[in-house]
């Protein structure tokens, strides 16, 4: 990342490439109030300050740099700084690095905001730490309950209200956050692309339409526990067997229906040992498609799918919704005058979740991509050049310099 220096700009990313590294995965293990998301709040906040802004951090956790005096229709701009287990190292901190940089070319020029501004890092976008994307974001507008959030409890059996607590926050205070709301006016999120369209399109950067449907369920595969060498195979019922013909299942009803995507990312094996038939096995499902409505019948045909394949092995399965975001469609106005403002910059829609679609439904918001010429995200072979790193602080400079 060195390279993006030698422009003058997104020194931030060199600042932070060590923080969180995983030499596990690879890439950026960044998960909400462990050592590198502590770390990277804290240099945010020095980075902040460094331009003068005044830094506040808002009973959910999310972080605020104010430009001027913090009031109502405010132009907000941020993204998030955790990450995917193993993840890239632009997924979100290009957001953030940017939106410092694109304030600081603007005060270099003398310019002086009409109106608030702030830079907003969300907490925990991914769900990595406590599974639940877009926790600040939920918890602001009120889409994730607190007792709820408080009750979350991540994989070393922390729950959020501890978690919170020890970094600071009172666990009482969580949830809706209508005082922060009320002072959005207008957010724009910048991000990295997380897919193909802009390298299609041979584009730098893009306006977004909209996001797709998403959902989140933990399947408990339960089966019968036994020595694995005094068990005949025919008589098993072993859940690891059934929970991969529930994978398999989970593929084909995915593939049945054109463009619709469903994704079994991480299983616990309980209780996990080399010479013990497992008795229950948890898999999470990440389930997308274009509307509500096609995500739901994904799921219905995945749910009779995965009872056949686990009942045939003897086993039964319970499916549990964890989370719930229904399509997006950015406001087509903002959208059309953004791209105008760009100079005609095409409108793509994302498979990826984002905070700027939950604030969606709560104050006008607005994103911009940056093109991935890997087409690769949540993996640490996720890219973006300098050159098309540079075109997007510019974007979003101008397009602060009109709110502003």
């Amino acid at each position: 990342m060195s390279g993006l220096t030698a422009h003058g700009m997104l020194a931030g990313l060199d600042e932070i490439a060590e923080t969180g590294r995983d030499a596990h995965r690879g890439g950026y293990s960044r998960h909400v109030w462990q050592a590198a998301d502590l770390e990277l709040r804290a240099w945010f906040v020095e980075r902040a300050q460094r331009l003068g802004l005044d830094v506040e951090t808002d009973r959910n956790g999310n972080v605020w740099a104010w430009w001027g005096t913090p009031g109502p229709d405010a132009v907000v701009t941020g993204s998030h700084l955790d990450s995917v287990p193993g993840g890239g190292a632009y997924d979100g901190p290009l957001g953030v690095v940017s939106a410092l940089d694109a304030i600081a070319r603007l005060q270099a020029t003398g310019f002086t905001p009409s109106r608030p501004c702030a830079i907003l890092v969300f907490a925990e976008e991914e769900g990595s730490r406590f599974g639940i994307a877009c926790l600040g974001s939920r918890l602001m507008t009120g889409a994730l309950g607190a007792d709820r959030a408080r009750a979350l409890v991540d994989p070393d059996g922390v729950t959020l209200a501890e978690a919170s607590a020890r970094a600071g926050l009172d666990p009482a205070h969580l949830g809706t956050d209508r005082e922060a709301l009320d002072r959005i006016g207008l957010f724009v999120e910048l991000h990295v692309e997380q897919g193909r369209g802009l390298i299609d399109l041979g584009h730098p950067v893009a306006v977004a339409s909209s996001i797709l449907a998403h959902g989140r369920w933990r399947l408990t595969v339960t089966g019968q526990g036994n020595h694995a060498g005094a068990t005949l195979m025919a008589d098993r019922r072993d859940p690891i067997v059934a929970a991969a013909r529930a994978v398999l299942a989970v593929q084909d009803a995915a593939s049945a229906r054109p463009g619709t995507r469903a994704t079994v990312g991480r299983m616990n094996i309980v209780p996990g040992g080399t010479n013990v038939i497992a008795s229950s096995v948890q898999a999470w499902l990440d389930a997308r498609a274009e509307t509500d409505e096609e995500t739901r019948a994904l799921l219905g045909e995945i749910t009779t799918r995965v009872d056949e394949a686990v009942a045939e092995n003897g086993c039964s399965v319970a499916v549990v919704e964890e989370s719930w975001a229904g399509a997006v469609h950015f406001d087509p106005a903002l959208r059309d005058r953004f791209s105008a403002a760009l100079g005609g910059v095409p409108a793509l829609p994302t498979g990826a979740g984002h905070d700027a679609g939950v604030l969606a439904a709560s104050v006008p918001s607005a994103m911009l991509f940056v093109r991935n010429p890997t087409g690769i995200s949540h993996s640490p072979e996720e890219f973006a050049s300098a050159e098309d790193c540079v075109q997007g602080v510019e974007a979003l400079e101008k397009l602060l310099r009109s709110l502003l």
